[in-house]
């Protein structure tokens, strides 16, 4: 292609700060294997075991609109590469044109004055620019390294929805688990209200105790009917998610089964290979730094090598003919030779945006390293919680047991039953929420160690000019699984 040197700086990944552990895998007992070791490649969610959930995530891939919408941006980010790319070849365009003219008969020393003529004509033209100075190898540069960030954001969309999908099927699971918690609370206050309504027609119970008993049935009735408004706003979410329409989605009631599952870490290091926003805000700065290349090509003048030939005559029949032939060929040197610093605002723009890219991957590394941190510390924390919680359970339900007794023998009022119901019944919808907050905090681990995604699966140049090139780990498209 006669390319000729590149002018601009040639991309090297700048440094980013890492740990050699993670602060919140200390004194966890939790080893920082590698996620091979975990299975979080492919189908993370399958950790799980729940038939369920995996039937809905494997719609996420292929229904999810926003998912779709991600695709499509890099299918066109691909197709900028190719038409970067054919800045590289000639540009040959051919052209036909009839006239019939008549020239004014009072122009003087024109040998076509006052005649009437027509005019056929065909022509082609061809131009190429070689690549003395790097900007069309800069432009397709840059435009590979976008493709491959818009790649990369493609798989974090993907991740992102999948991992909604799941926090949202636990969360309703959760509420499932609750609500059963609540009738099976609901059938033991409407015996208890019997038993108190029978005392209190032997003499033996008081108004109060009934209107108490009842009081406590009636809101424990209407918490049931809350649930069940959050569960349906959680059914018609999944259903969004997988691509369906909420009128026609429905989910059978299945109390939480699933156990949170600590995701193994790997080193702090390879965390910036396995996270997609990551990989896209590296390939941004490649494409950023490109551009910088691109503004500095501006500087040095451009070659066209120019030809054009044809055929043209003023008769039909000699139009086709040897004599009407006629070509020109010759160099075109062009450049700007002031434009009062026009340029150098264009190159010092490209620069402030490389710039700006730098922060914005190092931002997205440290932010990605929170993210690991904040969800172990979340799961180590509420796994002390649920123990607790669960003591707490047991111990408010010896106490109600003890106190219905001694309510039974008319040894105390019914308010400190009502207190007790209260407490044994608070302490164990905690516990079904802290089990909710622990799947939303393994699954946000998961999503933010990448859900075993790394950046070898990223496009290769070569895959993004041909999208229907072999591959190995990487794909042509971005990677989807289901």
């Amino acid at each position: 292609m006669l390319a000729g040197c590149a002018v601009g700086p040639d991309y090297v990944k700048p440094t980013s700060t890492t740990a050699s552990t993670y602060k919140e895998l200390e004194g966890t007992g939790w080893k920082p294997a590698q996620p091979a070791d975990f299975g979080t490649r492919g189908a993370w969610w399958e950790v799980y075991d729940d038939p369920a959930l995996n039937a809905l995530e494997a719609r996420v891939a292929t229904e999810n609109q926003d998912v779709q919408a991600a695709q499509a941006r890099f299918r066109a980010a691909r197709a900028a590469v190719a038409q970067f790319r054919s800045s590289f070849f000639p540009l040959v365009t051919a052209s036909g044109d009839y006239s019939r003219a008549r020239s004014s008969a009072n122009v003087l020393h024109k040998s076509t004055a006052g005649l009437t003529l027509n005019d056929y004509l065909v022509q082609a033209d061809a131009s190429w620019e070689p690549d003395l100075w790097g900007r069309i190898s800069r432009s397709v540069e840059g435009a590979k390294a976008g493709a491959q960030a818009s790649a990369a954001d493609a798989q974090s969309a993907l991740l992102s929805m999948q991992a909604e999908l799941a926090t949202d099927y636990f969360e309703l699971r959760g509420i499932d688990q609750e609500h059963q918690l609540l009738d099976n609370t609901i059938k033991a206050y409407r015996d208890a209200l019997d038993l108190t309504q029978h005392r209190r027609a032997g003499g033996i119970a008081t108004d109060a105790d009934v209107a108490q008993a009842e009081t406590q049935l009636r809101t424990t009735e209407a918490q049931a009917i809350d649930l069940d408004v959050q569960r349906t706003q959680l059914e018609h979410a999944i259903a969004i998610l997988t691509g369906q329409n909420p009128s026609a989605f429905s989910l059978p009631i299945a109390p939480l089964v699933a156990v949170p599952v600590v995701a193994p870490t790997g080193v702090p290091s390879a965390l910036l290979e396995r996270r997609p926003d990551i990989a896209a805000a590296e390939r941004q700065m490649a494409q950023t730094n490109a551009q910088i290349g691109v503004a500095t090509a501006a500087f040095f003048p451009n070659l066209v090598l120019s030809v054009t030939g044809g055929l043209e005559a003023t008769n039909f029949s000699s139009w086709l003919m040897a004599p009407s032939r006629f070509w020109s060929l010759g160099p075109t040197l062009a450049g700007t030779l002031l434009d009062f610093g026009g340029r150098a605002a264009v190159k010092e723009q490209a620069q402030a945006h490389y710039d700006e890219s730098v922060a914005n991957y190092r931002q997205a590394v440290l932010g990605a390293f929170g993210d690991v941190e904040d969800n172990l510390a979340a799961l180590r924390v509420l796994e002390q919680e649920a123990l607790a919680q669960n003591d707490a359970v047991s111990a408010a339900e010896r106490a109600l047991a003890v106190i219905s007794n001694r309510y039974k023998n008319g040894a105390i009022t019914y308010l400190d039953v009502v207190v007790a119901q209260t407490t044994a019944l608070s302490n164990e919808r905690q516990s079904v929420a802290i089990a909710r907050r622990r799947m939303a905090a393994s699954v946000a681990l998961i999503k933010a160690l990448g859900g075993g995604w790394d950046a070898s699966q990223l496009p290769t140049d070569e895959q993004i000019v041909h999208p229907d090139a072999p591959s190995g780990a990487a794909s042509g498209a971005p990677v989807t699984r289901g």
